[in-house]
């Protein structure tokens, strides 16, 4: 009986979290960003700021669905994400696992995808804090390079999207060639949850039977000088090294999980 009472609760905090995220962002993006861009001329600093607002505004999300008894997590080497200009790259098992690193990362910028841009709930905050559209075309790669050397951390996840629910990881280029044109080495980032829980396909409130564990580690950098040199080509290169990142996060990932 109480493990049942237990279930039920995290069913209806579930959709609780769901909630306040949503109404979260609306009011964000109604009362405190345009409060912000009239405050704030520079349209870099109104980014930075805003980022800033969200990267706290996650953390205590995060501690919510902590603190109501939906997740339990642990974070190992989030000493190594303290540096600039890092393009972290990480896996992509559940729906929160953006949330999870914007809400540590400091100076964080990702690459969202072009239906937030017009979402009601979100489009406030993504626009407030600049991040890049998904939908550019072959400028993506270049605004990604760009963002790297303004300092910022860049969050991709490779896949594209979440893990599939067979849990083959499928690696796109996209990545590798930010890596590759930008000269930038890979810091890697595994996230595992067990039992999984908002897996590609989920519904919210199709929650498995125990509170989900998440695992977070900041893996050593992956450096990119020998995929060039080895290479006859910037594509080649590229190549290579998605056909890399497909094995190392394969690996791990079956490590730990």
């Amino acid at each position: 009986m109480l493990n049942r009472l237990q279930f039920y609760w995290r069913v209806v905090a579930t959709g609780l979290c769901f909630v306040s995220f949503g109404i979260g962002g609306l009011l964000l993006g109604v009362l405190v960003f345009p409060l912000i861009h009239m405050m704030i001329r520079q349209r870099q600093s109104r980014m930075r700021c805003a980022r800033t607002v969200l990267r706290v505004t996650f953390r205590a999300f995060i501690g919510m669905m902590h603190a109501l008894g939906v997740l339990r997590y642990e974070i190992i080497g989030l000493e190594k994400l303290e540096r600039q200009g890092l393009l972290i790259l990480a896996n992509h098992p559940t729906l929160i696992d953006t949330v999870f690193l914007m809400a540590f990362v400091k100076r964080a910028d990702c690459i969202v995808k072009a239906g937030l841009w017009n979402n009601p709930f979100m489009r406030g905050p993504v626009r407030a804090a600049g991040y890049i559209n998904n939908d550019q075309g072959q400028q993506l790669v270049a605004d990604c390079i760009g963002s790297l050397q303004d300092g910022n951390n860049l969050i991709v996840f490779p896949e594209g999207t979440r893990t599939a629910k067979d849990a083959v990881i499928c690696m796109k280029r996209g990545a590798a060639n930010i890596a590759v044109r930008g000269a930038r080495n890979i810091t890697p980032v595994l996230i595992t949850c067990a039992p999984v829980t908002l897996g590609k396909g989920e519904k919210w409130w199709q929650i498995p039977p125990h509170r989900a564990q998440f695992r977070i580690e900041v893996l050593e950098d992956i450096e990119i000088a020998g995929f060039i040199a080895g290479a006859a080509s910037e594509v080649m290169a590229a190549r290579h090294l998605s056909d890399y990142l497909q094995k190392f996060f394969t690996q791990e990932y079956q490590r730990h999980a």
